[in-house]
């Protein structure tokens, strides 16, 4: 998978994630209870264990051989996002949002819309960095896991499914780790490039001419402006459906 570069946004996103602390891989979490002789003690609370799903990267659809997974990623956007959910409700289809998680944060409203539509959730890290790959364990631990607490909180409660390494700088150790959280490593078939702003005439090609790589495609609704995607996908999406297409959801 190509990495994509160049988005000025992280920066930003960066700086928006220091003093995130950092999220434990652990189970247990401590609530205040009140003990028989009217004081508090704290009290140890197991949170519920998350299966284990497959560490490699997907590509397939839960729909088969003629399915489509849509993704969109970056977001949640406050401009963007609210018109991508009005497309995929007017063109009955389900998509998978990965989510930055200081977007998440910012925007819960959008994240709870999002699930409130049928759609589903993935981890995109905390800031975006596309580097993550030349970066310590703990880092990416920091990343992932962090990531993950702030989706879920923002969706009230809806853990993400999958995990997309931001430009696709996947490794051995996120990969398993993401893994061991019940979130499946998420790449791409088809890239759509809309970050770049080809023109929706370039980005409706690229669709049509390498959907038969395979059926993940992968659009955006935030790390800048996203008319042609919105765009695209009024075009897309119906000759999909024209050519046999189904839509579902990626392969857990």
């Amino acid at each position: 998978m190509a990495r994509h570069k160049g988005r000025g946004w992280n920066g930003k996103l960066l700086a928006a994630a220091l003093g995130v602390t950092t999220l434990a891989a652990v189970t247990s979490v401590w609530t205040a209870q009140a003990d028989p002789a009217g004081g508090r003690q704290p009290q140890a609370r197991v949170a519920q264990p998350v299966a284990k799903v497959a560490a490699d990267i997907a590509h397939a659809s839960d729909r088969g051989p003629q399915g489509v997974n849509i993704t969109i990623d970056d977001g949640p956007d406050p401009v963007w996002t609210p018109q991508v959910l009005q497309l995929l409700k007017d063109s009955g289809v389900k998509a998978t949002f990965c989510m930055v998680g200081t977007q998440a944060q910012a925007h819960p409203d959008l994240v709870k819309a999002v699930v409130a539509d049928g759609h589903r959730l993935c981890n995109h890290t905390v800031s975006h960095d596309t580097t993550m790959d030349t970066k310590s364990e703990a880092y990416q631990s920091q990343q992932i896991l962090d990531a993950e607490r702030m989706i879920t909180k923002a969706s009230g409660g809806v853990r993400p499914q999958y995990y997309r390494a931001p430009g696709g700088a996947f490794t051995p150790y996120s990969r398993q780790l993401a893994a061991s959280r019940g979130m499946r490593p998420l790449g791409w078939n088809v890239d759509t490039k809309d970050f770049e702003h080809p023109g929706v005439d370039a980005m409706v090609a690229t669709v049509k001419s390498e959907i038969t790589n395979g059926p993940t495609v992968l659009f955006h609704d935030a790390g800048g402006e996203r008319s042609e995607t919105v765009a695209a996908l009024r075009e897309v999406l119906p000759w999909l459906k024209q050519q046999g297409y189904s839509f579902g959801f990626p392969v857990r």
